[in-house]
């Protein structure tokens, strides 16, 4: 069976309890060494709720994407703690982090990342068969109708449009019911309309299926759909803001852009 689970794969821990879903303690991440290194992170403590939709905003290289790659176990701070529901990610060695990553997190990405030769079924079942675990038919059919791809699961990538290969990338991200889903500039590539329908479906995952979603973006419309931004500034924590509106966060980020 594709990427079956070996039997010497030790089982992961039960998933602690914590009023954080995603908690970072004095994390930084640096680059290189010596006088030439750079730092992308510089001792960021900071937790994202249980249940909650988060924006993480900031200046080009304010450390957005090495704030969401060290939060979604991709890649390993410097130092510092790194922690999802109370596991600290440091505890597991690369390959109980990859099941980890695989069964208790859901990603999307602007590029949708989608599997040409599989099907929309296959796209979005494909986390549990590399898991080596059984599709749920009804779990299938209740999540795609949830994303209003019902009927195309026979579809390949290529006869989807740009809204619909996302969809999927969610369906794909929801299937194990991870506990926190990472979403780099998911809108990113799509028309305002489009990008509507998936912000809409993001926040729809938290109110109904309360699953905590953290989104990268640059976009104040999109921050506007979530329940706080975190705004990052010369890999620092700079501000959090409840509640966001576009034209808060605007102001945010121009101010940001001139200290930056």
């Amino acid at each position: 069976m594709l990427g079956a689970r070996s039997r010497k794969t030790p089982a992961l821990p039960p998933a602690p309890t914590t009023g954080s879903a995603v908690r970072l303690t004095q994390v930084t991440k640096r680059y290189g060494h010596g006088e030439s290194a750079a730092v992308a992170l510089h001792d960021v403590s900071i937790g994202i709720p249980t249940g909650t939709f988060s924006a993480v905003m900031g200046p080009s290289g304010s450390g957005k994407s090495t704030f969401l790659q060290c939060a979604a176990g991709l890649d390993r701070p410097t130092s510092g703690i790194v922690q999802l529901n109370g596991q600290d990610l440091a505890e597991l060695d690369e390959t109980r982090l990859t099941e980890y990553r695989r069964t208790r997190i859901g990603f999307v990405f602007q590029a949708f990342n989608l599997l040409p030769a599989l099907t929309v079924e296959q796209n979005i079942t494909l986390p549990l068969r590399l898991a080596g675990t059984a599709a749920d038919s009804a779990s299938v059919q209740s999540i795609t109708k949830g994303v209003g791809l019902s009927g195309l699961l026979r579809r390949r990538p290529s006869e989807l449009s740009g809204g619909q290969q996302q969809r999927v990338a969610i369906a794909r991200a929801l299937i194990t019911r991870p506990e926190v889903i990472f979403a780099d500039e998911p809108t990113g590539a799509l028309d305002p309309d489009t990008a509507l329908e998936v912000l809409h479906l993001l926040r729809q995952a938290v109110t109904d299926l309360h699953q905590t979603v953290v989104m990268v973006t640059h976009d104040p419309v999109a921050a506007h759909h979530t329940d706080q931004v975190v705004f990052l500034s010369n890999g620092r924590v700079a501000r959090r803001m409840d509640c966001p509106t576009a034209d808060l966060v605007k102001h945010a980020m121009s101010e940001l852009r001139r200290t930056h």
